[in-house]
This record gives C-alpha cells, sequence and structure tokens, in this order.
C-alpha cells in the first residue's frame, strides 16, 4: 500500500472555498480508492520527547487544538474508532527498530492535524485511527528511519499519512489575493523536483539542501511528517505530486503520493 504526505493547511479549509478542500473531498475517487482497514496518521501537532503512538479503545475524543477561529469549527466531531491493534504494533516495531523510547498515549485523542483532513477525506468516521507523534529536537532522518521501521504496516492494509505542510511560516502569512513570495516558490519547487527524482537523502537534509529552508520552515514540525511518509514507502518509492495549490499567500498545500510498488 502506498504512503501520503498531505499539507492540511488551517481548520478554515473545512469552509473556505479552496482546491485542497476540494482535492481531500475527492480523495475516494481519485488518489486513493483502496478502503484501508485502518490509518496511521503522523501529525505535526502533536511533538513529544519520543515517538508516542496514541492507544485508544473506543472513540477517538475530537482536539480543538486552536483558537479564535470560527465557532462552527469547535462544534465539529470526528467520532472515528480508535486503533488499539495497530497502536500496538506501532510501539512493537518502533522498539524493534531501536526506538526504545517509544511510548503509547491512553488518552490524547485526534488533534486538528488528523480530524480536519481526514473529515474531508474520510466523512464516515467509520475507519480506525490512531496518530504518532514528531520529535521537534530530532533531525529529517530521524523521522525517516522512523518511516522505515513502520513499512511493514503497508502490506497489513493500514494507510500510512504524514499530516504537515509544504511550507509553514506563520509569521508571513498574508491574504489569498496576495502573490506567493519567491522564497515560497523556490522551496516548493525544489521540494517537488527532490521528491520526484528519488533524492531522499537531500530531503533528510533540506536544512543544508533547501532553498530558504530556514524561512519556509522556521520550526521542524509540520515538514517531519513528510520524512516519516516517505521512509515508510521504502528507498525505491516513486514520488507523485498529487495536489498542488496556495492558501494565505505563502502557505503550500503540495501533497504527495509515494508509491511503493507493493
Amino acid at each position: 500500500m502506498d504512503t501520503f504526505f498531505i499539507s492540511h493547511g488551517s481548520p478554515r479549509l473545512l469552509i473556505n472555498d479552496k482546491p485542497a478542500r476540494y482535492f481531500l473531498e475527492s480523495w475516494k475517487e481519485k488518489p486513493f480508492h483502496v478502503a484501508p482497514k485502518a490509518i496511521l496518521v503522523i501529525s505535526a501537532h502533536w511533538e513529544t520527547t519520543e515517538p508516542a503512538v496514541s492507544m485508544i479503545n473506543g472513540t477517538n475524543d475530537t482536539i480543538y487544538d486552536f483558537t479564535n477561529f470560527p465557532k462552527h469549527l469547535y462544534e465539529l466531531k470526528y467520532p472515528a474508532p480508535g486503533a488499539p491493534e495497530l497502536a500496538r504494533k506501532v510501539k512493537k516495531l518502533l522498539q524493534k527498530a531501536g526506538f526504545n523510547g517509544a511510548d503509547e498515549d491512553e488518552s490524547r485523542g485526534l488533534d486538528h492535524g488528523a480530524w480536519v483532513p481526514l473529515m474531508l477525506m474520510y466523512p464516515e468516521a467509520n475507519l480506525p485511527v490512531c496518530q504518532l507523534s514528531v520529535q521537534s529536537h530530532k533531525d529529517g532522518t530521524h523521522h525517516y528511519n522512523i518511516g522505515k521501521a513502520l513499512a511493514p504496516l503497508r502490506e497489513e492494509g493500514v494507510l500510512i499519512i504524514g499530516s504537515g505542510s509544504a511550507t509553514h511560516n506563520l509569521g508571513l502569512l498574508d491574504r489569498d489575493d496576495v502573490p506567493t513570495p519567491d522564497w515560497a516558490l523556490e522551496f516548493d519547487s525544489w521540494l517537488t523536483q527532490s521528491l520526484l527524482l528519488g533524492r531522499h537523502e537531500d530531503v533528510n537534509k533540506y536544512e543544508e539542501k533547501g532553498p530558504n529552508a530556514k524561512i519556509a520552515h522556521p520550526e521542524p514540525e509540520h515538514f517531519y511528517p513528510l520524512h516519516v511518509a516517505l521512509g515508510a514507502a521504502g528507498e525505491e518509492a516513486k514520488a507523485e505530486l498529487i495536489h498542488q495549490s496556495w492558501g494565505s499567500s505563502s502557505l503550500s498545500y503540495s501533497s504527495y503520493r509515494f508509491m511503493t510498488g507493493a
């Protein structure tokens, strides 16, 4: 099964008229028409010291980890069932790969890095979902290796989704009608070309290799989910750009499929 990186944007994606919203709404008809058995989301909005996986028996809570948004967004719920069996496998695979500090969280629900895109992709909320955290103090290679450890899940019908953003500088956002600045265009183009040409090591070392990398990602948490999804697809994975659009001038919605051939 292929893996994916989704640029999830703002929670307003659920109510705004944007190409990225229509892309996610068409998910089951276009990018991914196979029904997974369960979903593992690596979310930019869960940061921990060591990898942690949510192990929920019953229904996932909906976490509203954002402020000053329209009231309606705080009333939405995404009551997807938890995936405790998958969570146990995730922890076991990580520990087997040497991530001995891998832990489980029995209380954390789905943050908006997970439930916002999933509400558009799988509105029925009937598929088991669990989340995996990122470690912002680590690097891209660390997260790529996490992905490699999780690769066996693909063969079990698990859909692995990295949910973050191809560019993410909240301090430089502007109106949608403001032209996208060069720094964002250059980094986004570099990322696409690097992935399409299979330059995984360049992507892992994006802070050195990518143009304007520190501007595009002042903090790394929204980029690391891509590394996990890429690593999970394997060294021979072929990348496909499945969506590209912009919001708030410099926020890229570039999203990718990593085709594994299996």
